[in-house]
């Protein structure tokens, strides 16, 4: 038997053995007719050189038949025609995967698709990726996958582009595919770094181009200053309140010249009240007090530093003050009341969204910030002789580290965002530029916070909690701490606060010495008032003369000896029903009439939490029904 032609021989076959090859080939993937072998000669008689084909101009290239066209497929993935980028992103191919099979090209799609898919990509993406950017790389270039370089990919990228400025044909889709392409590509160790996101940030010459010479100048110099010592995102907001700073005063006095020239009510004062209307242009309305107290803030450290600094052109005198600071309103902590922190972890639990919703879940358990949430690094936990398990926070949001106890539950979570996180070369670091092998990471990058709030999003809605934000979830996770009567210190040093002001905030939330103090003077009142009037009864939490107790609005605890109300403010007593669940309990059948009398009113307890929709308290309940039912059995067996 004869062994069919190969595939993929040289680019200079003569006419017989490439035509033998293409019969080969289509025999292989199991089509062809004489249409097509006609057409193969037909092109072979014409361009017996088939790289000069590629010579064409585009418009006659893209004119092939359909009986041409499989040919010309064939040519470039066996490596014999390497036609420009203007053709290959023209032409699509929809039987790409057929057309690869037993070709060189066929095995590195496949490595592609596999790296693809191990960093978190779905097969219809990774699919997209190999046969939109890859396939068209190898065979523009004539290379194998891992002789590819940066080079050749922005060779594709400019191609791209010079397809949108030729034919309007937008390059964004594209772009996309590129990014995630190099990030693949960077981890089967094909290209030296990763993929670079394009700075969002304008410069500041053009951050201030509204602003006229000279204060212009003296604005961009004082931003260069200041990113030596802060971070971009902290000089990125400083320019933005200092350009709108500079075109109220250019519009206010046209022939300022400098710093030096402003005049506190020629100049600051009209400023601070044009401050005070000005329209905040994402949410509408005006500019939030927080915001425009920045601004204040802002300006004055511009004028105050330039003045330190010995700079020529600095202000010869004072022109803000502490009161011209918009008064900051000091709201408490907006936590999550227990109900609602269980309900959302519940949702959290189910998620199909398995790592945004594990690091929320870390988040909540440790109480970080997001940005440190998000910087965290595989050799993150630290596990302690004698003292558990810990979790090292890197340098945040106030450039310390801490390191934060782990629970059980916290270690669980961790073990699963392991597994979800998609594997990979370590990545620069945002900041400092080093390699970190990040905790969270999925499709070759560092999960985004925007992806973690539209996470949260979704589990508040579900569970009806409405918007719910990232930080909420540590307030959570510090008042938990307050109320579970933790200290002053230990809060700093969880938190990460670098000041006793910060911690305090929290333990403003549930005071102990004011409730011990309104109690005190409350029994001191009622002591020197006496006695109530004859007649006159205490008013109940609620009326349960004529009702039924077990129909109440309250949180309800059936105990053997009678029953327990407690406003629904004051939550479950941690101590109901304890001595039943407790192992030391014992019982025997003289007290059956009483378990099953309390077993009977347990049901209709879970019943009413249920209708209610206190769900921890139905299960309470219900665990409760679950152990009488244990004990009463052990009761009839005596």
């Amino acid at each position: 038997m004869m062994l069919p032609a190969p595939v993929n021989t040289n680019a200079t076959d003569p006419p017989a053995a490439l035509l033998a090859s293409y019969a080969a080939h289509l025999a292989l993937t199991r089509r062809g007719n004489t249409a097509y072998t006609t057409a193969a000669k037909t092109f072979v008689a014409r361009w017996p050189h088939v790289q000069d084909w590629a010579l064409r101009p585009l418009h006659l290239q893209l004119t092939a038949n359909n009986a041409t066209k499989p040919f010309v497929t064939f040519l470039m993935v066996s490596g014999r025609l390497r036609p420009d980028y203007d053709y290959l992103l023209s032409r699509k191919f929809s039987s790409l995967w057929r057309e690869v099979i037993g070709t060189g090209l066929e095995t590195d799609l496949a490595r592609f698709r596999t790296a693809a898919g191990e960093l978190g990509f779905s097969d219809r993406v990774a699919s997209a990726l190999a046969s939109q950017v890859i396939a068209r790389l190898l065979i523009h270039t004539g290379r194998i996958l891992d002789t590819l370089t940066d080079a050749d990919v922005d060779e594709l990228e400019k191609a791209c582009h010079e397809r949108q400025d030729r034919t309007g044909r937008s390059a964004r889709s594209y772009r996309g595919l590129l990014q995630s392409t190099r990030q693949i590509l960077f981890h089967q160790g094909v290209l030296p770094a990763p993929a670079t996101r394009p700075a969002p940030r304008l410069p500041f010459d053009k951050r201030m181009a509204a602003v006229p010479s000279p204060l212009h100048e003296v604005l961009v110099r004082y931003l260069q200053r200041k990113s030596v010592t802060c971070v971009p995102a902290t000089v990125s907001g400083i320019a933005t309140r200092l350009a709108h700073f500079g075109r109220v005063i250019s519009e206010l006095d046209p022939t300022l010249t400098g710093p030096d020239g402003l005049e506190r009510c020629r100049h600051i004062e009209p400023y601070l009240i044009a401050l005070s209307l000005a329209e905040n242009t994402k949410s509408g309305g005006t500019l939030s007090i927080a915001e425009q107290s920045r601004r204040v803030n802002t300006v004055a450290n511009f004028l105050t530093e330039i003045t330190e600094w010995g700079w020529p052109d600095a202000p010869t005198r004072r022109l803000l003050f502490r009161s011209d600071i918009p008064r900051l309103p000091r709201p408490l902590p907006r936590y999550l009341p227990p109900d609602a922190d269980r309900t959302l972890s519940a949702e959290l639990v189910r998620s199909p969204n398995r790592l945004t919703a594990d690091a929320l879940l870390l988040q909540r358990a440790a109480g970080l910030r997001i940005g440190e949430l998000l910087d965290l690094e595989m050799d993150c936990v630290h596990e302690v002789p004698g003292q558990g398990s810990w979790l090292k926070v890197p340098l945040g949001k106030l450039a310390t580290e801490r390191m934060v106890p782990l629970d059980d539950d916290a270690l669980e979570v961790l073990d699963r965002i392991s597994i979800t996180r998609s594997p990979g070369r370590p990545i620069p670091h945002p900041r400092t530029g080093r390699p970190a092998d990040f905790l969270f990471t999925h499709h070759g990058h560092r999960l985004g916070q925007n992806a973690l709030r539209t996470e949260l999003a979704r589990a508040g809605q579900t569970a009806g909690l409405g918007h719910i934000t990232t930080h909420q979830l540590r307030h959570t996770y510090a008042t938990a701490l307050i109320n579970a009567g933790v200290s002053l210190q230990a809060l700093m040093a969880l938190l990460g606060h670098v000041s006793a002001e910060m911690s305090l905030r929290y333990g403003r939330l549930f005071d102990s010495t004011v409730r011990t103090e309104y109690e005190r003077a409350l029994d001191m009142a009622k002591a020197r008032i006496g006695p109530l009037p004859t007649g006159r009864r205490t008013l109940p939490l609620v009326d349960i003369t004529n009702g039924d107790w077990r129909e109440t609005p309250m949180i309800k605890a059936r105990m053997a000896g009678g029953y327990c109300l407690r406003a629904p403010a004051q939550e479950a007593c941690p101590y109901a029903n304890i001595c039943e669940h407790c192992p030391s309990y014992r019982t025997d059948n003289t007290h059956l009439p009483v378990l099953t009398a309390q077993r009977h009113d347990a049901e209709i307890l879970a019943r009413d939490a249920a209708a209610r929709g206190w769900s921890s308290e139905a299960q309470r309940h219900q665990k409760l029904v679950e152990q009488l039912d244990i004990l009463i059995s052990e009761a009839h067996t005596g």
